[in-house]
């Protein structure tokens, strides 16, 4: 106390000395800590980019990954990426799985709208990625895949099949035969099912130079009927189908419910389903007239079983119960239960990739099966004692158990049974007895299921009921090959065609190499598949990055420059050594590769060694060369990590771009990508949590920020 006092008396009489006395700082002071001068230094720095001389580099690419909309957003990572690099690049929204839609269309939208944004900001887009197993739109490419589903109209048919199927043509007419008509076994759809073969002969260029007429068919006028038959052809071929009895005998027609009327159709080989409805009749009978003969030397097939003629507003042979079974003009359903929705799909995710199906998302499964159900109200109540027959298709986004069931108001009710649901579509027949006269209703709980299920083509019947059979036919490893093809060849003319206004680079094929077996494909063969991942390797064979090169170079610019990319090449040389080989085979037959991109998602425990040897091994390709995905990890996460983790860090972007100027000739080097500028936030999808960037999440340089300009000032210059 007497100390505090004393003090307090010296401040007085400080403050009562005469004013003209000089005042002296005390002789003392602070040093600033190191990390605040550090610091300091670092805010020092000029943008990234400013580093970099481009009249000595006028081609080397300082890029960086972020996210469409952050980009879009004009936000503080739109502002780093156009102030620190040259060139961006999308972590997601320029990929087959962002842009592709269920039905197989395109949304480029948001594309487009980024390359404007980018153009604008005086920074260029790097294309990022063509061909890559993951982030695809797997379930409308397995869906191309899947088998064809052809269920038998609920009507008799009036067209009749009898001459084909003892194969003597009774009553069918084969005056213009071409190069042969014939029915052969066990090459129609499905199973053991018989075809009509017709041949069109070498000469062969009008429609009836191969025609096939059908017997007479009674028709009511006042009624409409419709047509329907499967076709394919061992080469492009093109048909129609003529009337006698009709008014106009050689209408335009639309053959495939495309929304537009056209004088033929085409074929190809895979099955193909024509169906049309016809009302214009001139009197009580028609026949039809199968024309081929438009191009010569095509082999068509026809298969028997499901070629019908059948009147629409006549008695159906099936009645089924559930009406709307294939959704395509909404469900009728109801649902209930905990937080899930339910809901008919888009277009295109039906059952064969072909129109709607019914959807119930479940997020986690319920306390009992019953938690989570959907409704379908019958017309009429049931028949005590009848038996039912229950078909549909079905799958999910994960393995499990759904349980149908008929149901009466009081809950009570006759079960089907558990209904094991998988990823693929699979068709399910079950049946049970109604055990009283008061079911009201089709019930389905998912309960037991975590995810969404997809349902399509219900149909409940009496099993007294006759017809409405189903075939199956699966596609051949040919035709699979030719679709993915297609659908491949779609996808990169559609990006290509939209982007190369501005994209002048890509990587065309990403991550192709195997990492157990480096000199080899990767496969998704024996293995179980995220919902996003397709590999076109399994159906395009090796020759999938031959066709990936040669449409990017089609439908892109001619200058454009075509990388192939992956990572751990610096982890597994002989990985390093296998793309390389894969590269040469590429070019081998015939495509063009322009460069080697090598990923580097790299930590600080990293060899060396292995990195230098990298480098030397890309640069003696003579491709460009481009550090396409770099981050460095510190091996903890953010809060965990110290000073000495960042001084590592900082050391090892800084050692790594000095090797790769080091090791790559100056006209191999295309640029370098940093791919994750701030470190990962707890929440992200990639390395979460880790502190792997040159920024804090909040935007605060890093010492790694002071060495990679160094780094840039020191190989730049």
């Amino acid at each position: 106390m007497q100390k505090i006092l004393t003090i307090a008396a010296g401040l007085s009489v400080l403050a009562l000395m005469p004013a003209c006395n000089k005042y002296e700082s005390p002789a003392f002071g602070t040093e600033k800590p190191a990390t605040v001068t550090a610091q300091e230094d670092l805010d020092t720095y000029e943008a990234l980019k400013s580093f970099i001389n481009r009249g000595a580099h006028p081609n080397f690419k300082w890029g960086v990954a972020l996210g469409l909309q952050e980009y879009l957003d004009k936000g503080v990572k739109y502002r780093l990426a156009n102030k620190n690099f040259d060139e961006i690049v999308l972590g997601y929204e320029m990929k087959h799985g962002a842009v592709v839609q269920a039905d197989g269309s395109l949304d480029l939208a948001k594309v487009k709208v980024l390359l404007e944004t980018a153009k604008a900001g005086g920074t260029t887009v790097y294309g990022h990625t063509l061909v890559w197993h993951a982030n695809q739109k797997a379930a409308y490419l397995n869906g191309l895949l899947s088998p064809m589903v052809v269920t038998a109209p609920a009507y008799a048919n009036d067209l009749n099949l009898a001459g084909l199927q003892d194969k003597s043509f009774t009553a069918w007419d084969r005056s213009h035969p071409g190069g042969g008509i014939t029915v052969s076994d066990n090459e129609g759809m499905g199973t053991g099912n018989k075809a009509l073969k017709l041949i069109s002969s070498g000469g062969s260029s009008a429609a009836a130079d191969l025609q096939l007429i059908s017997p007479s068919i009674a028709v009511n006028p006042a009624h409409k009927y419709e047509v329907v038959l499967y076709i394919k052809s061992d080469k492009p071929g093109e048909g129609r189908i003529a009337f006698e009895g009709l008014n106009n005998n050689t209408p335009a027609i639309d053959w495939t419910k495309s929304g537009k009327a056209t004088e033929t159709f085409t074929t190809g080989i895979s099955w193909k389903e024509i169906r049309f409805q016809v009302s214009d009749f001139a009197g009580g009978n028609i026949k039809l007239h199968l024309d081929l003969g438009y191009k010569p030397g095509v082999t068509y097939t026809v298969d028997v079983n499901n070629f019908y003629v059948y009147d629409t507003q006549g008695a159906p042979a099936v009645v089924n119960l559930v009406t709307g079974g294939d959704f395509e003009s909404g469900s009728g359903w109801g649902g209930w239960g905990g937080s899930s929705t339910r809901g008919v799909t888009t277009d295109g995710m039906g059952v064969g990739n072909k129109g709607k199906a019914f959807f119930v998302t479940n997020p986690a499964k319920a306390a009992n099966y019953w938690d989570v159900q959907t409704s379908y109200p019958f017309a009429a109540n049931l028949t005590n004692g009848e038996t039912y027959e229950l078909s549909f298709w079905v799958k999910g986004t994960a393995t499990g158990v759904i349980r149908p069931e008929l149901q009466s108001a009081n809950y009570s009710s006759n079960g089907f049974g558990q209904v094991q649901v998988t990823t693929d579509w699979k068709q399910v027949t079950v049946a049970t007895t109604a055990t009283a006269a008061d079911r009201s209703r089709l019930i389905f709980s998912y309960g037991e299921y975590a995810g969404t299920v997809y349902i399509d083509d219900v149909v409940l019947k009496s099993s007294k009921a006759t017809g409405g059979s189903t075939t199956v036919t699966e596609k051949t490893p040919l035709e699979k090959s030719i679709l993915i093809g297609a659908a491949l060849d779609k996808w990169m003319k559609g990006m290509l065609d939209v982007a190369k206004p501005l994209v002048k680079a890509w990587d065309v094929v990403n991550e192709p190499m195997d990492d157990g077996k480096p000199y080899e494909l990767k496969t998704g063969v024996g293995r179980t598949l995220a919902t996003d991942e397709f590999y076109w390797q399994d159906y395009l064979g090796k020759d999938y990055g031959v066709t990936a090169f040669k449409l990017a170079r089609q439908y892109g610019n001619a200058s454009d420059i075509l990388f192939i990319n992956d990572y751990n090449l610096e982890y597994s040389l002989d990985k390093c050594r296998g793309l390389i080989e894969y590269v040469k085979y590429i070019e081998s037959q015939g495509a063009k590769v322009d460069g080697i991109g090598t990923q580097m998602h790299i930590s600080i425990t990293a060899n060396k060694e292995n990195i230098t040897e990298m480098f030397k091994l890309l640069a003696a390709t003579g491709k460009l060369i481009k550090i396409s995905e770099l981050d460095i990890g510190v091996g903890i996460k953010t809060p965990e990590a110290t000073a000495a983790h960042y001084k590592a860090q900082a050391e090892l972007y800084k050692y790594v771009i000095d090797k790769y100027f080091e090791l790559i000739p100056a006209k191999q080097r295309y640029g370098i990508t940093i791919w994750s500028p701030l470190d990962s936030p707890a929440s992200s999808n990639w390395r979460a949590g880790e502190p792997i960037g040159i920024w804090t999440e909040t935007y605060v340089r890093k010492p790694a920020y002071g060495l990679v300009a160094e780094g840039i000032k020191a190989n730049l210059k």
